[in-house]
């Protein structure tokens, strides 16, 4: 079967320094994977937060599916993750160091199920993003200047 990405987080890219990255499960509805299998799924502004012990996404929008008629799903309730307690417990440990966060990158299908790519990350300042833009513009020149007789 393999992996089907159905979403990614792109600003996360842009906006963070990825650490550390975890895949972790999903508790979801019937319609909501439905709605996932449809793509109507957006990460962005979306953020992991641990409370008792349990890992939950928030502000995760998954589109309600039309089929499904009265048993629509709330577009962006809290979603239970499934991690294994140490998982759980080091990532709790780590974002009470200064400026750690913990994002989704990427929801796919593995096997049938869906996933979550989920990253322990640092926030980058404005200057460390015009940074990146400015290394990124140079490469992209260098590349077209010399077109296939250099690999960058």
């Amino acid at each position: 079967m393999g992996i089907k990405v159905v979403t990614t987080n792109k600003p996360a890219y842009h906006n963070y320094d990825i650490l550390e990255t975890y895949e972790a499960g999903l508790v979801l509805e019937g319609s909501e994977v439905k709605s996932i299998r449809e793509g109507a799924v957006n990460l962005k502004d979306s953020f992991i937060r641990i409370d008792d012990g349990e890992a939950y996404v928030y502000n995760m929008y998954i589109a309600p599916y039309k089929p499904a008629a009265r048993l629509q799903h709330d577009p962006y309730r809290k979603r239970k993750l499934l991690l294994h307690k140490r998982e759980i417990l080091k990532l709790m440990g780590k974002v009470q160091e200064k400026g750690l966060t913990i994002i989704p990158l990427k929801l796919y299908f593995k096997n049938g199920k869906a996933k979550l790519e989920i990253a322990l990350a640092r926030g980058k300042a404005k200057y460390e993003k015009r940074q990146a833009i400015k290394e990124r513009e140079t490469r992209r020149e260098l590349a077209k200047k010399y077109k296939g007789r250099i690999k960058l």
